[in-house]
């Protein structure tokens, strides 16, 4: 399975949702993740040796691939249209974060137009990152809009977390992190993950988790 995560705003989860989706399709298969980006965050992020997949630089790639199940993509920030036609042709399924205010929608249009005018619909699916927690809706919102729009939305979306933030400086997944809020990262990308295989393969999601997630710890047994 070839993932690729690609938006045309920084500062969405870009790198964040490729880490995990890596780390989720890891436990069904060898998994590369194959840094594109011109920050190197997903590299930096792997420096601790930590991650239970390989992050590759796009030049590696091509030896790496040859042993990998699952192959993720972290593309370059604000992918511009001939990497985006690139991209929606190399890839089993585009994943296009975005975050729910207006900026972020905005940018994810732009995204979409230009999948859509390459010939890459049906390739591509949103994701909402970042959400703040109830009351406040503008996840709601967004979800509203977009589904308005006619266009493809992952059922599971991501929470604002601060255990993002300390897994990546730890150099490791929220599901091996020690943070009481924690399985609740790992459960929205989870729920992602699974959302992602159901539409690849075809089979139906039953939705249920391959592990058990301690929930003092966030660490999967």
């Amino acid at each position: 399975m070839i993932i690729a995560v690609a938006s045309h705003k920084g500062g969405v989860g870009k790198s964040t949702t490729a880490v995990h989706l890596a780390a989720y399709l890891s436990e069904n298969g060898a998994t590369i993740l194959v840094d594109g980006d011109d920050n190197r965050s997903a590299t930096l992020w792997a420096s601790k040796g930590k991650l239970p997949f390989r992050v590759v630089a796009e030049r590696q790639a091509a030896k790496y691939a040859r042993e990998a199940d699952h192959i993720v993509m972290d593309t370059n920030a604000r992918a511009g249209k001939d990497e985006l036609r690139e991209i929606a042709d190399g890839c089993d399924l585009l994943v296009v974060p975005t975050i729910p205010d207006a900026m972020s929608l905005d940018a994810t249009l732009v995204t979409v137009r230009d999948l859509a005018n390459l010939g890459g619909e049906g390739k591509f699916k949103i994701l909402l990152t970042i959400c703040p927690p109830p009351p406040i809706s503008e996840a709601q919102q967004a979800r509203e809009a977009i589904e308005a729009a006619g266009l493809p939305i992952f059922k599971a979306q991501i929470r604002r977390l601060m255990s993002f933030s300390r897994a990546c400086s730890e150099g490791l997944t929220v599901d091996m992190l020690r943070d009481a809020r924690a399985p609740l990262g790992w459960l929205d990308y989870r729920l992602v993950g699974q959302e992602i295989e159901a539409d690849v393969t075809g089979r139906p999601n039953d939705q249920s988790p391959r592990r058990p997630i301690h929930q003092a710890t966030g660490r999967s047994l």
